[in-house]
């Protein structure tokens, strides 16, 4: 599937590969001067955040580390099943430390409250979210993002790392999938 095929998918782009670009570069100045003498653990949401993670944590000029999840719950619907289970849990002891939670988009809040719940639970000494994209119209539980490069409207979106069925992840840019490429399922 070549990029072309991609893009007829799409209904159309909503954020340039330029404006991800300009916002990850002003969040990582903004982290870099808010986790000063911190030591932060940076953890990546796999796998839609790691192309926002890679390009996030290159923006930070901090000593930190680095771990990653992966949570499940979606399945291969394009509605949250509401149940999370972990994947792949964290490789490292996360027990006093400052931590960044990495993630692509924070819609119903679900996922996000659950893994913020388990690392208080290990003895994390703070945790702090970000995320490229913040669907607050879609939130089912309240979840402070303390970070975040865009606030979007309820439009199912692809990109920049974000999928749907495994595909798109690699378009450089966020765009809104089509309505007839994932109605079909309902």
């Amino acid at each position: 599937m070549h990029e072309q095929s991609l893009l007829n998918d799409l209904d159309h782009v909503l954020i340039t590969a330029e404006e991800i670009d300009l916002a990850v570069t002003r969040l990582g100045k903004e982290i870099t001067k808010e986790f000063m003498n911190l030591n932060p653990v940076f953890i990546c949401i796999l796998k839609g955040a790691s192309v926002f993670f890679t390009d996030l944590m290159r923006k930070v000029d901090l000593p930190l580390t680095t771990d990653f999840m992966a949570i499940s719950s979606y399945g291969s619907s394009t509605k949250t099943s509401g149940v999370v289970r972990i994947l792949k849990d964290l490789d490292h002891d996360i027990l006093g430390k400052d931590v960044l939670v990495v993630e692509d988009i924070v819609d119903s809040g679900l996922t996000l409250s659950y893994i913020k719940k388990v690392l208080f639970e290990r003895g994390a000494r703070s945790i702090r979210i970000a995320t490229l994209l913040d669907k607050p119209a879609r939130r089912k539980i309240e979840l402070e993002v303390d970070y975040a490069c865009f606030t979007i409207p309820n439009e199912f979106v692809v990109g920049y790392g974000l999928d749907y069925q495994e595909k798109y992840r690699n378009l450089p840019f966020v765009g809104v999938l089509h309505p007839r490429i994932y109605t079909e399922e309902e």
